[in-house]
């Protein structure tokens, strides 16, 4: 199983967004989170899609899009259109789940189903063949800088073990304080796609991620 880095540009330097994006993919970084939101689902705005549009295919990176928005099925196309490889949206923000990630489908991009800490990974159960990805918050979304949630290590065991039942090769990604300190623990439980910041971002960034690539070859 492939572990990837997938470093969250809302704790990047807008500044110097395409600098620190090559210093990333050059360390190994497979993914870029780019977070979305609305201010409605979560209490933040952050960005959207002109940015998306400018940094997609830069470093070759896989563009990992996080929709935390209300209603995201509205935006499916757009986002698609403007470079997303992955399409990640909150169960608890849709009407109709199987809709949403039919359109994602219908796009020719990957799924992903995002639960908050509150929510129970049985809710993924009947959509466990449906989608690329499952994302499991181990913190609040919205609010950069809180601390891991430790139930959360729970939550990744009981859905990669729904997975291996299955036979479902999807990837397990974890988002919200993972540190250098803790993410054996996060790969441990099951999780192969790793979302950092501020671990990242803040600080030297090549080493960094030269650390994270260092404790990811453990895996091997």
């Amino acid at each position: 199983m492939r572990r990837i880095l997938a470093p969250s540009i809302l704790a990047a330097d807008f500044n110097r967004l395409g600098e620190q994006m090559e210093i990333c993919a050059r360390g190994g970084a497979g993914y870029l989170h780019f977070d979305v939101m609305d201010g409605m689902f979560v209490p933040n705005i952050s960005f959207g899609l002109p940015v998306l549009a400018c940094i997609q295919g830069k470093e070759n990176m896989v563009m990992d899009v996080h929709l935390m928005i209300e209603d995201p099925i509205r935006y499916v196309d757009k986002f698609s259109e403007a470079g997303a490889d992955i399409v990640n949206v909150h169960y608890e923000a849709c009407g109709n789940l199987q809709a949403v990630l039919d359109r994602i489908h219908g796009c020719g991009k990957k799924a992903g189903i995002t639960i908050k800490p509150g929510t129970p990974v049985d809710v993924l159960i009947p959509y466990l063949d449906q989608a690329e990805l499952f994302l499991i918050m181990s913190v609040e979304p919205g609010l950069g800088g809180q601390a891991f949630i430790p139930e959360s290590l729970d939550k990744i065991r009981r859905l990669r073990s729904l997975l291996e039942e299955r036979d479902l090769e999807a990837d397990v990604e974890v988002d919200g304080g993972v540190y250098h300190n803790n993410v054996r623990e996060i790969l441990d439980a099951g999780a192969n796609v790793i979302v950092s910041g501020s671990s990242v971002f803040h600080g030297n960034i090549a080493e960094n991620v030269f650390a994270f690539m260092e404790i990811f070859k453990e895996y091997e």
